[in-house]
């Protein structure tokens, strides 16, 4: 009988896997330098530093043969469907219009997409300002410091002290 205890013993294993290593992101920017390009954008096109050049009706009906056929032009409706997805995508990345997080990452991450593809299309005009004032401070402090270093110099050329060997020979 005691073989028969003996062979009902049962052995546990647990197998534990070993953790992946977290790889380092190969992303070029972070989800955080995403949020401030996207911030820097919505601040300057509001402020009106920049302007988009949203697709016009007429850009539009160029690739819609279907405007010939219709009588009303669906691309008019379609270059207010595009402003109109701009502006809710906005309102979304603001906060002004209630979201999940989830859908407020995509939205940021669509605005990112679209300042991608309004500068590729060379469709912004203006300048995106940095909304890290302390940055642009510096920027501007440095400039004017090159400027003053440039006009002494430009100063020291023009009204160089006469030296005494030339006040001698002009006398």
């Amino acid at each position: 009988m005691e073989n028969n205890s003996e062979d009902k013993k049962i052995l546990s294993i647990r197998i534990k896997k070993k953790p992946e290593p977290k790889s380092e992101s190969t992303a070029l920017f972070s989800q955080e330098d995403i949020r401030k390009f996207v911030s820097e954008f919505v601040a300057s096109w509001i402020r009106g530093d920049i302007i988009i050049r949203f697709p016009t009706a007429a850009e539009l009906a160029k690739k819609t043969p279907l405007s010939i056929a219709f009588p009303t032009d669906p691309s008019v409706n379609a270059e207010l469907k595009i402003k109109e997805h701009y502006v809710d995508l906005l309102s979304i990345v603001a906060g002004i219009k209630p979201v999940s997080s989830d859908e407020q990452e995509r939205a940021i991450s669509e605005v990112f997409k679209m300042l991608m593809m309004f500068r590729s299309a060379n469709r912004i005009e203006g300048k995106i300002f940095s909304n890290d004032l302390e940055k642009r401070i510096s920027e501007l402090e440095k400039t004017v410091t090159n400027q003053g270093k440039l006009v002494d110099q430009i100063t020291g050329f023009l009204f160089k002290p006469k030296t005494a060997a030339k006040k001698a020979q002009a006398s």
